[in-house]
C-alpha cells in the first residue's frame, strides 16, 4: 500500500471447515513451502497437501514465506502462513486508518474449477456463501471485485449480489497457454486451465461472454492477447478491461497506450513508477 497501488489482488480458497484463506494454489507448493519447522514437501507428494482437504488449524503447520522462490528472487523472506481473508482485511483496514491513507480496493479471485469440485474446492454455491459472509461482515463490498475463470461463481454472484463488481478472467486467444508455460505455469494449474470452459476453444471476447451468459463489469484477458480492437470492443459493451499478469515496464506502457483501464501485476513498483501513486493523486 505504501507503494501507492489502488487495489490488492489475491486468490481465495476454502478449507474443509469452510474458512476462506488466501492462496495462489489449491495445494501447498513444494517450491515455496516448509512444514513443521523446516521440512520440505516432495513434489510427488503435493496432492497430499490439498488445502480443501485440511481444516484451517491444519494449514497453520505450513510456512510459505521463509523459503526462497526462484520465480520471485526479490521477494522478502518472512515467516508466514496462508492468511484468512478476514485477517487480511482487518490488517489492511487498520493500516489504512492508522496511516491516514485513501481506502484501497480488493480484487479477489475464486480459485475453483468444475474438475476440482469435491477435491480441490467445494461446489460454487458453498464457495460463494463462505466468501460473501466474510466480505459482508467486513462491510467492504463496495470496494471489492470478484474475478474468476470459473463462470459458475460469477453467475451465482450476478444473481445474488447484483451490486457487486464482477470480472471475467479469460485467455483472450488460443496462444495464451503456451506463453503462460514459459512463465512457469505449474502442471496442476495447466490441467485446471485446460478444463476451464474459457480455455476450450479460446474464442475471444464474444465466445467468453456467451459462456458466461451476461456482460460483467470487467473483462480481464491475458495481456499478450490485448490489442486496440479488443479494447474498443470491450469499451463498446460498457466494460472495463484489465489484462493479467503484466510484469515488464514496456508491456505496461504499451497497454496504457492501447487504453486499458487497469493492469494486474506482480510488480506494483514498476506500475506505480509509470502511472503514479494512487495515494498522492
Amino acid at each position: 500500500m505504501d507503494l501507492g497501488v489502488t487495489t490488492l489482488e489475491m486468490d481465495a480458497v476454502i478449507t474443509s471447515d469452510k474458512k476462506v484463506i488466501l492462496s495462489h494454489e489449491t495445494h501447498y507448493n513444494p517450491e515455496t513451502t516448509t512444514i513443521d519447522g523446516g521440512s520440505f514437501i516432495d513434489k510427488k507428494d503435493q496432492d497430499k497437501y490439498i488445502i480443501y482437504q485440511m481444516s484451517y488449524q491444519e494449514t497453520m503447520r505450513f510456512d510459505v514465506g521463509l523459503r526462497p522462490y526462484a520465480a520471485f528472487p526479490k521477494q522478502q523472506r518472512l515467516r508466514a502462513i496462508k492468511p484468512l481473508l478476514s485477517d487480511l482485511i482487518d490488517s489492511v483496514e487498520a493500516y489504512v486508518k492508522t496511516n491516514k491513507l485513501k481506502p484501497v480496493y480488493y480484487n479477489i479471485e475464486t480459485k475453483i474449477s468444475p474438475a476440482g469440485d469435491g477435491i480441490y474446492n467445494p461446489t460454487p454455491d458453498v464457495f460463494v456463501k463462505a466468501m460473501m459472509e466474510v466480505i459482508n461482515k467486513k462491510a467492504i463490498s463496495k470496494r471489492v471485485t470478484i474475478q474468476s475463470f470459473d463462470v459458475r461463481t460469477l453467475q451465482i454472484l450476478h444473481k445474488t449480489e447484483p451490486k457487486l463488481t464482477l470480472s471475467l478472467l479469460a485467455f483472450g486467444k488460443s496462444d495464451a497457454l503456451a506463453k503462460l508455460k514459459t512463465q512457469g505455469l505449474s502442471a496442476e494449474d495447466e490441467k485446471k486451465l485446460k478444463q476451464s470452459p474459457l480455455f476450450n476453444g479460446a474464442g475471444g471476447l464474444e465466445e467468453d461472454l456467451k459462456k458466461l451468459g451476461f456482460v460483467p463489469n470487467i473483462y480481464s484477458p491475458y495481456y499478450t492477447t490485448v490489442d486496440a480492437e479488443m479494447v474498443k470492443k470491450v469499451h463498446a459493451k460498457k466494460m472495463l478491461i484489465l489484462p493479467w499478469t503484466v510484469d515488464e515496464e514496456k508491456d505496461m506502457t504499451a497497454l496504457g497506450q492501447l487504453g486499458v483501464d487497469g493492469i494486474i501485476t506482480n510488480s506494483p513498483d514498476k506500475l506505480v513508477k509509470i502511472y503514479g501513486n494512487y495515494q498522492s493523486k
